[in-house]
């Protein structure tokens, strides 16, 4: 077989959860032609018949293969299949699994080094279960975490990462993730803020944003009134945006986190005042973009030397294997690839 130019590599997720069916689904709708799946060929071939398609799997030996037209083309990773103590696709379907929770782990590793060894423009990842990665026995919380350490500096030092989400209408970018909320107060710091806004500047450029426009949401009830309902805002967050701006971005802020959202929301008659919003903390920033519906959302991870978007969604074991999940999201995280891929 040829050899195609630097496919999209799509990793199936969690082999438990709903992964698998959308790489499929999203595959036939967003990404022939130049998207590869990453994963258990036989997993894989469960996916299609639970969809009910007689679509054959091509089995590549590289991830950079071109596949037979009208086939799934799916890449397995050396030794996945032997590796894991038995057959994958053994596993029930919307249950934890440390075998699955491995699986995915594998699946994202083989394909960060596909990507940064050239074979790869983009990747795209099926959700994961946090969970199964912690039965499997993998260190970090999610993917975020992951891609940071896989992507490591020659001297050890993580690449700084933020979290993006991502709709037509909105985009959020978070100062801490995965972690609590009461540890999440002692990690927002004047340095911290000033990190994602440089990164969030340097991001939406990208994206083609010739002069981002930043809004930083405030932490406390009506960003703080002063020092009334906490100092967060005076003392680290503040401080930052004043930074950022004497850098020449376009920060601004902090605001009341209770509507800076509707103000940046990008909407019919409606241009928002903002082309993204920092938020401090998970749920603060990731509340009002899946509000708008998760259907169209894509996480993107910045900062990293790769491009990586995913959907905006879990695995959602409750409906696996029946076909029931929408690939919206994962299309959309595809084409966010596609032109992120492109530049």
């Amino acid at each position: 077989m040829s050899r195609d130019p630097a496919p999209l590599l799509l990793t199936m997720g969690d082999a438990c959860g709903i992964g698998p069916e959308i790489c499929v689904a999203a595959w036939l709708r967003e990404g022939r032609g130049d998207a590869r799946v990453v994963g258990d060929v036989e997993v894989m071939r469960r996916a299609l018949r639970l969809l009910g398609l007689a679509l054959p799997v091509a089995r590549l030996e590289r991830a950079d293969e071109a596949a037979p037209p009208d086939c799934l083309p799916v890449w397995e990773p050396p030794g996945l299949a032997e590796g894991l103590g038995g057959r994958l696709v053994n596993e029930p379907l919307g249950q934890v699994s440390a075998r699955a929770g491995a699986a995915a782990a594998r699946c994202i590793e083989a394909a960060v080094r596909e990507q940064q060894a050239g074979r790869s423009r983009a990747l795209v990842t099926a959700p994961i279960h946090k969970e199964a990665l912690h039965a499997a026995g993998i260190a970090h919380p999610g993917h975020t975490e992951m891609l940071q350490a896989l992507c490591a500096l020659p001297d050890g030092r993580l690449p700084p990462v933020r979290m993006m989400l991502a709709n037509e209408e909105l985009r959020v970018v978070l100062v801490t993730i995965h972690v609590s909320l009461r540890r999440a107060l002692d990690l927002i710091s004047t340095d911290g803020v000033l990190e994602t806004l440089r990164i969030t500047d340097a991001a939406l450029r990208r994206f083609g944003i010739a002069a981002p426009r930043i809004a930083v949401a405030g932490l406390n009830p009506h960003a703080g009134e002063g020092g009334l309902f906490g100092d967060e805002e005076l003392l680290q967050i503040a401080p930052a945006v004043a930074r950022a701006r004497a850098e020449g971005l376009d920060a601004r802020g902090p605001f009341a986190p209770d509507t800076v959202f509707m103000r940046a929301r990008h909407a019919p008659g409606h241009p928002g005042e903002f082309d993204a919003v920092v938020a401090m903390t998970h749920d603060h920033g990731l509340i009002p973009v899946k509000y708008l519906g998760v259907e169209q959302g894509v996480n993107v991870t910045l900062g990293l030397p790769l491009v990586r978007t995913s959907p905006d969604h879990g695995t959602a074991f409750d409906i696996a294997g029946r076909g029931l999940a929408d690939p919206s999201s994962m299309c959309a995280a595809i084409a966010m690839a596609r032109r992120l891929g492109a530049g």
